[in-house]
């Protein structure tokens, strides 16, 4: 393992456990509807890419970028750098998140989205950390609780680094310290 690597939280077999389940919940849930799952770049690509080769009913996707992080620390404050492509009036937006942490990004991002009008809207997030969470913001789907650790890998990155890790894992703390 990476000298940077603590432990491994979430194994290559347990993502495809996750992506499954998740991917046939969804396609239960919103089947026969207009469904557009909005990826937030650039960590949950690699999450959307597993989980909507999962989902059996119609889908369109679309992405976001935003960010509200410097290095390890979130800023509180949320800047868009990319805005979708597709105008989501009238769709069930699924928004596909790599982590739910503090939840000031998906707050913002459903407030922006309910102003456009969509049909409905949810959130998927690969990993949750409810011990962090500084708003009142719930995930409709989850794929893992984790603790309150720095993790990285399967899309998670500390400066752009370890992304394409095919697993999640703790990054040490002598990394980011």
């Amino acid at each position: 393992m990476n000298k940077d690597l603590k432990e491994i939280l979430v194994t290559e077999e347990e993502i495809k456990e996750i992506c499954k389940r998740l991917g046939k919940q969804i396609s239960e849930d919103y089947k026969g509807k207009k469904l557009l799952l909005v990826s937030v770049l650039r960590g949950a690509v690699v999450f959307l890419a597993d989980l909507m080769r999962e989902i059996t009913c119609d889908c369109q996707i679309d992405f976001l970028a935003v960010s509200s992080y410097d290095g390890a620390k979130t800023t509180g404050c949320v800047k868009f750098k990319k805005d979708l492509d597709i105008n989501p009036q009238g769709y069930d937006i699924l928004i596909v998140e790599d982590i739910l942490d503090s939840g000031i990004t998906l707050t913002y991002l459903k407030e922006v989205l309910k102003d456009r009008k969509a049909n409905s809207i949810k959130i998927c997030t690969f990993l949750d950390k409810p011990t962090n969470h500084k708003t009142d913001i719930t995930a409709d789907y989850i794929g893992k609780v984790v603790p309150d650790e720095f993790v990285v890998g399967y899309g998670l990155d500390y400066n752009e680094k370890y992304r394409n890790l095919p697993f999640v894992a703790v990054l040490s703390p002598e990394v980011y310290a």
